[in-house]
C-alpha cells in the first residue's frame, strides 16, 4: 500500500519537475480523489534513488527499464497475487479446487507462456483437465467479458463450476515522458487482483446472498478509439488516456443504460457498481443517470482506497456493495458499468438472490 502523496513525490522527482510544473502535478494528484494505491514495485515509496530496487539508482532513471524487465516482474508477481485473491473467494464457497470445471484468467498488463492460467492450475491443485480461457489486453471492461463467458458456461452446463480471476500490475508500466496522457495514467493506476466463482448451484456458496446475472449490453463508440488505447512499447506498455474520455462516456451512457433496462423488462435498479476509471468519469455517470454520490458510494470508495486497477476494479466495487447486503435486499438489482479501449462501454444487471 502506498499513499498517494508518496507516489506524487516519486513522480515529481522522476519527471524532474520543479516550481510551477511540480505545483500543477500536485494539483492533479489531489484532484484524483485517490488516497492510496497498491504496487508490486516498492520504489514508489521513496524519493531516495539509492533505495530503488527496480528503477536505476539515478535521477534520470537511465537506462529506463525495458519491456522484458517489466514483464519479468509480472511473471514473478502475478501468480502469487492471483492465488491470494482466489483463496479469498474459495473461503466463501464449498467448492474444492479440484472440482472446478473451468478457469478464466483476465489480464492486460502482462503475458507469458506457459501462462498465468497454468501456474494457477499447479499452485492451487486444480484439475489438470480443467477448461482454460484467457482474456487478454481488453482493459478495464474485461471482467464483464469474463462474467459473460462464465454465465454462458453455467447456462449451457448447470453442473459447471467456473473460477474467474482478474489480475493487473499496472504500475510496472510507469512511463517517464511528461505528456498529459502519462501524467494522468501515473496518477490513477494501481495494482490488484480479484476472483469470483460462478456456479449454477446456489448451495456452492457459503453466503446468504449471491449475485445472479440478468442482462448484458455492450456498445462500441469508434469515435473514441484514439482516446483510450494500450500499446506495447520498448519500455513497457504505453497507455493512451485522454481527458476527453469522460465526454465520450457522457455522450453514450444514458442511452446504453436505457437499452439495457428495456432488455430487462424495465425492472427497477436499486444499487450501482460503476468502474471508477477516474473521479471525473464517476461524476459524469452520476450526472447523466441522476444518481447521488451516496448512491455511487462503492465506486468512490474503491477509487479512494485502490485507484484504478483496470480489469479487477469493478469486481472490488461489486464486493464492497455485496458485503453491505442482507437477506432483506433479495430480488433487488444492481446496475454495473465499465469502459475501455475502443471506446467500449459494457453494462450489466445483477439480481441479489
Amino acid at each position: 500500500r502506498i499513499d498517494q502523496e508518496k507516489v506524487f513525490e516519486f513522480m515529481g522527482k522522476a519527471h524532474g519537475f520543479e516550481g510551477a510544473a511540480l505545483s500543477r502535478l500536485k494539483a492533479l494528484y489531489r484532484a484524483t480523489g485517490i488516497k492510496s494505491r497498491y504496487s508490486a514495485i516498492p520504489d514508489y515509496h521513496t524519493t531516495n534513488t539509492q533505495d530503488w530496487q527496480f528503477y536505476p539508482n539515478n535521477e534520470t532513471l537511465s537506462p529506463f527499464p525495458s519491456t522484458k524487465k517489466r514483464l519479468e516482474v509480472y511473471r514473478n508477481e502475478a501468480a502469487s497475487l492471483s492465488k491470494k485473491a482466489i483463496e479469498q473467494a474459495l473461503a466463501q464457497s464449498s467448492i474444492k479446487p479440484e472440482e472446478f470445471t473451468h478457469l478464466i484468467t483476465i489480464s492486460c498488463t502482462g503475458m507469458y507462456a506457459p501462462g498465468l492460467d497454468i501456474d494457477l492450475v499447479h499452485s492451487l491443485g486444480l484439475n489438470t483437465s480443467i477448461e482454460r480461457s484467457c482474456i487478454n489486453f481488453m482493459g478495464c471492461y474485461a471482467a464483464f467479458v469474463g462474467i459473460k463467458l462464465g454465465h454462458q458456461i453455467c447456462m449451457a452446463n448447470p453442473k459447471a463450476k467456473v473460477l474467474i480471476v482478474a489480475t493487473e500490475l499496472c504500475t510496472i508500466h510507469f512511463q517517464k515522458d511528461s505528456d498529459e496522457d502519462n501524467l494522468l495514467a501515473n496518477a490513477i493506476f494501481g495494482d490488484g487482483s480479484a476472483a469470483i466463482i460462478m456456479s449454477g448451484q446456489k448451495e456452492d456458496s457459503l453466503n446468504r446472498t449471491v449475485l445472479k446475472p440478468e442482462g448484458f449490453l455492450n456498445e462500441l463508440y469508434p469515435e473514441g478509439s484514439s482516446e483510450m488505447a494500450w500499446n506495447i512499447g520498448d519500455h513497457g506498455f504505453e497507455m493512451k488516456l485522454s481527458t476527453y474520455v469522460p465526454s465520450l462516456v457522457e455522450k453514450g451512457i444514458a442511452e446504453l443504460v436505457e437499452r439495457l433496462k428495456a432488455k430487462n423488462n424495465g425492472e427497477p435498479i436499486n444499487h450501482y457498481a460503476f468502474h471508477p476509471g477516474g473521479k471525473r468519469i464517476l461524476e459524469v455517470i452520476e450526472s447523466e443517470l441522476n444518481i447521488t454520490k451516496e448512491g455511487d458510494w462503492a465506486g468512490r470508495k474503491v477509487l479512494e482506497q485502490y485507484g484504478n486497477m483496470s480489469s479487477p476494479t469493478v469486481l472490488f466495487v461489486l464486493k464492497f456493495l455485496w458485503e453491505s447486503m442482507t437477506e432483506d435486499n433479495r430480488n433487488e438489482r444492481i446496475l454495473s458499468l465499465a469502459f475501455g479501449p475502443g471506446l467500449t462501454m459494457e453494462s450489466m444487471i445483477l439480481r441479489i438472490a
